[in-house]
């Protein structure tokens, strides 16, 4: 090969090579994958709310994340820190980073703390310490439920470990996330309609008893020892 023709080679080689990594770089948050089917929560939660759930309004909040967060170096933050560091974002564009960046934090833990084989009760040390909150099992589902219920509009209902490190039931509206406030969720219940309205119409309170049956106990548990650590 001429050396003209192997310097033209190379040059084509890092030009590819730098666009790789800028595109990577480009990419910023992605669409976390389901840890199941569409339809593995059938009949508590039906397939078709899941597709237009993860697929269309998940991925919306991501795409307008990132077009927010374009070019700015708090893009590079796991979405947690990021939502912890939320006064750290610039004015211009907080609330639009409070929507969409609690949009995708919440739902990601939302799609982790359900599965197929949920429902049932915790065992353990989470069961202890939501026995020592809220006195049984019964009384904290109630909690939970009444918080769902009572939030008007859209909104979350949330088990959270508190800066004391205890646990606490309280509600957020839109998307707002508990790590703006220095609490940790660790199981999140979404009472916004698309949620549940195909299925259950504008029976909040059937949904949320179904939604007992999806929830994955042993990720809750996981997440509650990682808290109890940090």
């Amino acid at each position: 090969m001429h050396r003209r023709g192997f310097l033209q080679q190379a040059s084509l080689g890092a030009a590819a090579l730098l666009a790789g990594k800028l595109a990577a770089q480009e990419v910023g948050y992605t669409l976390p994958k389901l840890p199941y089917a569409y339809d593995a929560l059938e009949p508590h939660i039906d397939a078709e709310t899941m597709k237009i759930h993860h697929g269309l309004h998940h991925k919306a909040y991501i795409d307008n994340l990132n077009k927010a967060l374009a070019g700015n170096d708090l893009a590079k933050l796991p979405i947690d820190q990021l939502m912890r560091d939320i006064d750290k974002v610039p004015a211009s564009i907080k609330q639009t980073v409070i929507n969409n960046g609690g949009g995708h934090a919440n739902h990601t833990l939302f799609w982790e703390i359900m599965g197929p084989k949920g429902g049932g009760q915790p065992t353990g040390a989470l069961a202890k310490a939501i026995d020592e909150a809220f006195g049984s099992f019964d009384k904290f589902q109630t909690a939970v439920g009444t918080a769902g219920l009572g939030r008007f509009g859209s909104g979350w209902s949330w088990l959270v470990v508190g800066k004391d490190k205890k646990l606490h039931v309280l509600s957020t509206a839109n998307q707002d996330s508990p790590l703006m406030a220095e609490q940790t969720p660790l199981l999140g219940l979404d009472v916004w309609e698309h949620a549940y309205y195909l299925k259950y119409r504008n029976r909040r309170g059937d949904y949320i008893k179904a939604w007992w049956n999806v929830v994955n106990w042993p990720a809750i548990a996981e997440r509650h020892a990682k808290a109890l650590r940090g």
